[in-house]
């Protein structure tokens, strides 16, 4: 796997200006996310990881598994982290129509903002499945206020023909200050994430940077 497909090319950022693709500003700054979770075989062991070294990051939770779990979901926010939606379903959006995508969107909506933990002053993200949904389905969510949140940094820990110091590599060899890096609590995942996530916290910690999460503090101007 070339690193052009792990670091998310300038050009690629530059055609999509209203999706956040990393915080360049944010200096000795990184931004770690998880996609698909919360599940109980592999979130709550990312929270103690992140606890042990002080880290936040931001959880982009399916909402079938927020119905399942909200226990979890609890426990990442009472932690303080933040939360996302990364729809109910996990549908491709190039395959999707946008009446249907929508739709899974707002069930994961619902959902979300109907736990106990959920506060209306938290900043409303949403991670597309696959980073894949077309541009009516863009204007649609952007319309509601969320802040659709790509990446600059791509882990590849689902990836069962990459190894786990491959995952570990992809991730170190690209991180700057101010990346937006995606990772996955999910079982397909979690071999590789196991083995580099503390390894990967622990360089953070050693070049003086912190891991934080995307917050309301990153939106000055939306306040």
């Amino acid at each position: 796997m070339n690193s052009l497909l792990v670091k998310t090319p300038g050009f690629v950022q530059r055609l999509y200006p209203k999706r956040l693709w990393a915080f360049p500003n944010e200096v000795n700054s990184v931004f770690l996310t998880f996609d698909d979770g919360p599940i109980p075989e592999v979130t709550p062991w990312v929270l103690e990881t992140l606890a042990a070294y002080d880290a936040k990051a931001t959880f982009f939770c399916i909402g079938r598994n927020v119905e399942k779990h909200p226990e979890i979901f609890d426990k990442i926010i009472s932690e303080g982290h933040a939360i996302g939606n990364h729809s109910y379903s996990h549908l491709k959006g190039w395959q999707t129509s946008t009446s249907e995508y929508i739709n899974d969107f707002e069930i994961a909506e619902d959902i979300i903002q109907n736990q106990e933990s959920f506060s209306e002053d938290m900043v409303k993200l949403f991670r597309p499945p696959y980073g894949k949904l077309t541009s009516t389905q863009a204007a649609s969510i952007l319309k509601k206020d969320y802040k659709i949140v790509m990446w600059d940094v791509l882990s590849y820990d689902y990836d069962q023909k990459i190894s786990e110091e491959k995952c570990l590599d992809n991730v170190k060899g690209n991180l700057e200050s101010g990346s937006i890096v995606v990772f996955h609590d999910s079982l397909k995942a979690e071999k590789s994430l196991r083995f580099a996530l503390p390894i990967l916290l622990d360089s953070i910690r050693n070049k003086g940077w912190m891991a934080k999460s995307i917050d309301n503090s990153l939106f000055p101007r939306d306040r």
